[in-house]
């Protein structure tokens, strides 16, 4: 007899989890979070698990709340006797420090894979990882998903002629290597040079893009400071638009402020991370239907790297 699934949500990502769990065609299981005066919390299920598939949908964004109840949650999960517990993080956090970069500093990315491993999750599902590496983080399995899936409709529908990818920094030269390869186009490269984090000191532009409509790819967004530099650039070029598609929108900061007022046509995103504030200029795309089907591709042992572009 299959085992029953039930689909969780944390605090965090109830408005992407509800989408999911109709998509899939399940009603969302009921949790509760009780907050104490001291700020301490205790998440539980309100309903029983035991024997069941048990998926938790959580994106770990800061605060650093939203992991430690995404681990609690495993742990009352793995404790209520559920038969296999997968965490579903749209955003993976903290990805970003996948490496010693300088001395005597954490590679955190490694230390919430083990945090997760230790509560005792089963299995991960996460969308556009930091660097695909991360995966080896986890000692258990990993199945990385990617935006594309969500991103080639859509840029489709626009029917932009002399279409150019652009990375933003080197780091995604295969990301637009990709993108450039499905809709047999041209990519550039911005190389930039950073004074500190999240401040863009020198930018340069490798490639041409004169006349053309460019579209610049990337994981995430934060305050926005790359994207607009790298738009700047690419019209100063003559490109004749430009347009950003990145999967997580941090947007920290005066980063609303920063593409309203940048060269950017419109910046596409994916609803992995609320929107904290709404922008004429921003367009976010559904991933529900995907995880949505992943997970049901995993409740029939199915396929699942056959539901992306490349």
């Amino acid at each position: 007899m299959a085992a029953k699934i039930n689909i969780f949500s944390g605090s965090a990502t109830a408005y992407l989890a509800e989408k999911i769990a109709q998509s899939y065609g399940a009603d969302l299981g009921k949790a509760s979070v009780v907050r104490f005066a001291d700020g301490e919390f205790q998440p539980s299920f309100e309903e029983n698990i035991r024997g069941s598939d048990v998926f938790l949908i959580q994106s770990t964004f800061p605060p650093s709340d939203n992991m430690l109840e995404l681990l609690m949650l495993i742990d009352a999960a793995r404790r209520a006797s559920a038969k296999t517990i997968v965490a579903v993080i749209p955003y993976f956090g903290y990805a970003r420090q996948d490496r010693k970069d300088k001395p005597r500093v954490s590679i955190a990315a490694k230390l919430m894979a083990n945090l997760l491993s230790a509560a005792g999750v089963n299995r991960i599902i996460a969308l556009d990882l930091h660097a695909d590496q991360i995966q080896g983080f986890f000692d258990v399995p990993v199945d990385h998903l990617y935006a594309s899936s969500v991103f080639i409709p859509y840029l489709k529908t626009l029917h932009l002629p002399e279409l150019t990818f652009a990375s933003p920094d080197t780091g995604g030269t295969r990301r637009a290597g990709s993108y450039a390869k499905y809709f047999h186009t041209d990519f550039v490269i911005c190389y930039k040079h950073r004074a500190k984090p999240n401040e863009v000191a020198r930018m340069r532009l490798l490639g041409d893009v004169k006349g053309k409509h460019v579209v610049l790819l990337d994981d995430m967004v934060d305050t926005g400071g790359t994207l607009c530099k790298a738009a700047e650039i690419i019209m100063e070029q003559g490109a004749a638009s430009v347009r950003a598609m990145v999967t997580h929108p941090l947007l920290s900061g005066n980063a609303l402020e920063n593409i309203e007022k940048s060269a950017l046509l419109e910046l596409i995103v994916c609803d992995t991370i609320p929107l904290k504030a709404e922008s004429p200029k921003i367009k976010v795309l559904s991933t529900a239907d995907l995880f949505a089907e992943v997970i049901r591709r995993l409740k029939r042992r199915e396929s699942i790297s056959s539901l992306f572009k490349f």
